[in-house]
């Protein structure tokens, strides 16, 4: 049966729910092989897939490119797209033609927005337009030059008093569900007690409606840097190291191609 935004919203106290980001066709194949119910087409895909230092430089065409991507590889996953830095910060106008182009171009089923109170009237707008919305609060990377670097938030009594405002006023303007990242365990255990739709924690503790983590970081994949949340299931950039070192290997000497591998 297929993921939807109203079967995620509903699986609040009954299921945990698993997420997974993933940018590509074959990887999300595997993905949603593997039964992960919620797939994040994230702009940390300008890490582990173009390459830059944060999701700064990540556009509408990179996002609108790698979701469609992953919807030729899902069958049942509910797949959602990061709208990127600037393309619903200018004003709700462009934020519904750009989440309009999002859904339009890559089939995604919603799209995920950063901020708190202040994003209430954008996610209103959006929601009203017919676009399902994910929230995101916490550690939010597009904001990572404000912050002055990937800090945890909500570790003074105002900054939590903050964050759970913030959640509260995101769930009643209608998001669907809410990621929480880079915060303390109580703190999103409270918010995840608070308010009627799922949590999705990353970095946020056990007490989450579910967990994300970056496909790169769970595979062992990328290694410019391993926050202390992260879990490896395993090392398949050493796995690929390996094979790529047999191959070289049996190239140089004549091994590959072998017999069974040529035409007659």
């Amino acid at each position: 049966m297929k993921w939807t935004v109203d079967r995620v919203c509903k699986s609040k106290g009954n299921k945990k729910i698993s997420s997974v980001t993933a940018y590509d066709y074959t990887s999300a194949r595997w993905v949603d092989a593997a039964g992960i119910e919620l797939i994040i087409v994230g702009d940390s895909l300008g890490m582990t897939m173009l390459g830059y230092d944060s999701t700064i430089p990540v556009t509408l065409d990179d996002m609108i490119h790698h979701a469609k991507a992953v919807m030729r590889g899902v069958k049942s996953a509910l797949v959602v797209a990061d709208m990127p830095f600037l393309s619903y910060q200018a004003g709700l106008d462009e934020a519904v033609l750009n989440a309009g182009r999002l859904l339009k171009e890559s089939g995604v089923d919603a799209v995920k927005i950063e901020g708190g109170t202040f994003r209430v009237e954008t996610v209103r707008h959006l929601i009203a337009n017919g676009i399902p919305v994910m929230g995101h609060i916490g550690l939010t990377p597009q904001s990572v030059r404000a912050f002055g670097g990937y800090k945890v938030q909500g570790k003074t009594e105002a900054a939590a008093s903050q964050l759970l405002e913030d959640a509260k006023a995101l769930a009643e303007a209608g998001i669907f569900a809410l990621v929480l990242e880079g915060m303390p365990s109580a703190l999103a255990g409270e918010i995840t007690q608070a308010i009627d739709i799922p949590t999705i924690g990353i970095g946020a503790g056990p007490d989450c409606d579910g967990q994300v983590l970056v496909m790169h970081d769970l595979l062992g994949l990328y290694t410019d840097f391993t926050p202390k949340f992260v879990k490896r299931y395993a090392e398949l950039g050493e796995a690929m190291k390996a094979a790529f070192e047999t191959y070289r290997s049996e190239v140089e000497q004549g091994q590959f191609p072998a017999p069974e591998h040529c035409y007659k």
